[in-house]
């Protein structure tokens, strides 16, 4: 089922229990007060928020300064051989990272090239370690290359071809130096080497953000945590990932809702939000507007949760079991649009799919859509679920009607519209065993079948057949774009075994 796992007799059943219970209960003493929203704390024009804690950057050239001797070989390959020639380098390594960060897209705290000799000289970044060293070899011995590399944090090794002046490293590096098993992690491997291709750089290097917020990432689980056919699955994502699960449950949450939807300003405000939202372009209404206007009580609900927390994810339980009844609305609608401002806000509160979900978001710096998979045939999949971002690019909202959740023919749910055309990629991870499956599609339309409302017909690029060999109802995450070399990259970082479909790159 799109979200919980009732059926229609359990969700009217449990729906009519809640509502006795809420009708019988006089407002409780001590509860929290309605939340101070003001009208344009929701608002769709702003940019997305920034999402993350920086990644911290050094980047170390290291070099030699050989002395002539006649009739001797006296100097590696490499152009850089003197102290000046080392100065020019290091301008231009500053300006290339200065120019990479202003438009990485995530933040990137870069320090000033430190210019290396001998294992003497990296004291200052021994003393104060970085997220991320970036080695530039232009010339040195093997065991200044060692000295270089970090004992702490993740490095990578940047060696010219034709972008500078060549490199010694350039024919050096060797498996000597380099791991090829990614689960490797007493040196680099042979993926952490770039040769003088700054969207190279960059990419890995928004996969390591990805990692550094990744790990230990902060979730908000309303109604408590659980994991498609894998009870197991938050005990995992919190001891491999280091996840931080906080548990919110509903009863502690009923009050504040209640109040909400009892106190004017509060229902005044979300309807004068939901005015806004059916204004704009290419927003279509086919169920009750009361029904967005309750959605977007549980945004400001939610946006205070978030904030409480200090919190940039939250995911529901029990989504037609508990919030249907009890919020006069479904979820659908509302985590929608906290994905369109910045945040990750996901249903069914599924641990199986919100780690590569996590993992793809700080990859891609945009909305992710989590959705139910299909059986696939000749390269076609459809992907489906009644909670779907807008502004899947980052920028523009996709068209959108509004109309019911599926299953519950009741509240708010988007169906986007996704362009024919896009790109897209896809995680599909096989249940909590830390094996997760990438590959990209296209979408070819957009039908409205009897199934959840934001549905796709997606073609599979690569072996499509292997998914054949991956089917398990599971939950996919999709994102717009190609990020498989990214993706992948974060993902073995993080001791995920990583497979594709035949089409990734690396």
């Amino acid at each position: 089922m799109c979200c919980g796992c009732m059926n229609r007799r359990e969700f009217l059943a449990t729906a009519g229990a809640l509502a006795a219970t809420g009708a019988a209960s006089s407002a409780l003493a001590g509860e929290p007060a309605p939340p101070a929203w003001t009208p344009d704390g929701w608002n769709p024009d702003r940019p997305l928020r920034p999402i993350g804690k920086p990644l911290s950057v050094q980047p170390i050239l290291m070099y030699r300064t050989p002395t002539k001797r006649d009739m001797a070989s006296w100097k590696s390959w490499g152009g850089v051989q003197t102290d000046q020639a080392a100065t020019e380098e290091a301008q231009r390594i500053a300006k290339e990272l200065q120019d990479l960060a202003k438009t990485a897209g995530f933040p990137l705290e870069v320090r000033p090239v430190l210019k290396v000799k001998s294992p003497a000289d990296l004291a200052q970044a021994k003393a104060n370690p970085t997220d991320v060293t970036i080695v530039y070899p232009a010339t040195g011995s093997g065991d200044l290359l060692r000295a270089c590399l970090p004992e702490k944090g993740h490095a990578i090794i940047f060696v010219r071809h034709r972008s500078g002046p060549v490199y010694y490293w350039y024919e050096a590096l060797s498996v000597r130096y380099l791991s090829t098993d990614d689960a490797e992690r007493k040196k680099p491997t042979v993926h952490d080497v770039v040769v003088d291709d700054m969207a190279e750089l960059a990419w890995r290097l928004r996969a390591l953000f990805a990692v550094k917020n990744f790990l230990g990432a902060r979730v908000v689980a309303l109604g408590g945590a659980g994991g498609k056919y894998a009870p197991a699955a938050p005990k995992v994502a919190q001891t491999n990932y280091k996840f931080d699960i906080v548990d919110l449950p509903y009863k502690d949450f009923e009050p504040r809702l209640r109040r909400a939807l009892a106190d004017g300003k509060c229902t005044a405000t979300a309807a004068a939000w939901a005015d806004r939202c059916l204004a704009m372009p290419d927003t279509t209404l086919a169920t009750k507007k009361d029904f967005v206007i309750n959605a977007f009580v549980l945004y400001g609900l939610f946006k205070d949760i978030l904030r409480e927390y200090d919190a940039e994810i939250i995911t529901i339980n029990s989504c037609m079991g508990a919030i249907i009844p009890m919020s006069r609305t479904t979820a659908c609608l509302t985590l929608g649009l906290l994905n369109d401002e910045g945040y990750l806000a996901l249903c069914e509160s599924d641990f199986v799919i919100l780690p590569p979900g996590v993992l793809l978001w700080y990859v891609t710096g945009r909305p992710v859509f989590m959705h139910n998979s299909t059986f696939p045939h000749q390269a076609i999949v459809t992907c489906a679920h009644c909670a779907c971002p807008r502004r899947l690019d980052g920028h523009r909202y996709e068209p959108v009607k509004i109309v019911t959740h599926y299953e519950s023919e009741y509240g708010a749910a988007p169906k986007v519209d996704m362009p024919p055309g896009q790109k897209v990629t896809f995680i599909d991870p096989e249940y909590a065993t830390g094996r997760w499956l990438g590959f990209t599609g296209t979408v070819k339309a957009n039908p409205f079948y009897e199934i959840c409302r934001s549905q796709q017909d997606v073609q599979i690029d690569g072996n499509w057949q292997a998914l054949l060999k991956e089917v398990r109802d599971s939950h996919w995450m999709m994102a717009y774009g190609d990020h498989l070399a990214p993706a992948g990259y974060a993902a073995r970082k993080i001791g995920i075994r990583w497979e594709g479909l035949g089409s990734e790159r690396i």
